[in-house]
């Protein structure tokens, strides 16, 4: 009786104008290869967040997977970051 646990990234989507990139992460557990059970977890990654002076700082995603950070990579353009740092200044509170 042999249980595996993997973890599969299974849906990596783009969406809005700021290139926000949603991954879901599944654990999918196995019992002598049939699979037992599968949980999800969701979570969505921005191109970056400002600092105390309002400099983007970029998103960490050394520690995601490689296809996860290929897709961020392409996606988050010099044009995406600067629209996605102008409108975290705008919508900071007055």
């Amino acid at each position: 009786m042999a249980l595996t646990e993997t973890t599969e990234y299974d849906k990596i989507e783009v969406v809005g104008t700021y290139k926000a990139v949603q991954v879901r992460k599944a654990t999918v557990i196995k019992k002598n290869g049939t699979e037992l059970t599968r949980s999800f977890e969701r979570y969505v990654l921005q191109a970056g967040y400002l600092d105390g002076n309002d400099a983007l700082v970029d998103t960490d995603i050394s520690s995601e997977p490689a296809e996860v950070s290929a897709i961020c990579t392409a996606v988050w353009t010099t044009d995406v970051k600067a629209a996605w740092k102008a409108k975290l200044i705008a919508d900071k509170p007055a």
